[in-house]
């Protein structure tokens, strides 16, 4: 792919743009991101995101990255995970961290939010099976809280469980202590976060951008 400065008229980039809600410009910016961190090849691989700074310190490093070359983030009704993307893959999942115009409609905020909690909720089921686990969500906020230096392993465990067994609650009612918890679906996590601000607070920094600003 080459240049976006010397391909302004370029049916793809403008197909992007209609695909994705950033303007030529804004793809423009990303494009040239994109090159920096694949070392101008045409694809990236994991190993690229791995030289990210801002990612070094992240709970959850391996997760974003797993989100880049997760098939179900492509919008192609796939699943499974690739080995590289390409700039549209790369761009498609940026996306899903782009703020919404002031001139959309109900509908189209409601299908971005419901695009975005799809992609978070895709983020922690790690294997795929629809469901985001006890084990699935305990892993995340372990590593919150034992990261932090300030906690063990044994008691981030034992605030994860409470954590997840109030999630339980609110999605499925009050449990025995002897009932066990599946997990959440997609729905009910989309009940749990009814009401929860998600469209213009979920945004990205750890590429030295922010996507809040490029789409405005």
């Amino acid at each position: 792919m080459g240049s976006f400065q010397s391909l302004p008229d370029n049916h793809q980039y403008r197909t992007l743009s209609q695909k994705t809600g950033f303007s030529l410009e804004q793809i423009g910016i990303l494009h040239n991101r994109f090159k920096q961190l694949s070392q101008n090849e045409e694809t990236l691989r994991r190993d690229d995101f791995k030289t990210i700074q801002d990612l070094e310190s992240n709970p959850i490093r391996s997760q974003i990255i797993e989100a880049f070359f997760d098939k179900r983030n492509f919008q192609k009704d796939d699943v499974g995970s690739v080995q590289e993307i390409g700039f549209e893959e790369f761009l498609t999942v940026m996306s899903y961290f782009r703020a919404p115009t002031h001139h959309i409609t109900d509908e189209q905020r409601e299908e971005m939010r419901r695009a975005k909690l799809r992609f978070l909720f895709n983020m922690h089921d790690t294997d795929n099976d629809g469901t985001i686990t006890l084990e699935e969500y305990r892993h995340v906020v372990e590593e919150l809280l034992s990261r932090s230096g300030a906690l063990g392993r044994e008691t981030a465990k034992g605030i994860a469980d409470a954590a997840m067994l109030e999630v339980a609650s609110i999605s499925v009612g009050p449990m025995a202590p002897d009932e066990f918890f599946e997990g959440i679906t997609f729905e009910q996590f989309l009940k749990i976060l009814k009401g929860v601000e998600i469209e213009t607070t979920m945004h990205i920094r750890f590429l030295n951008m922010d996507t809040t600003v490029l789409c405005k």
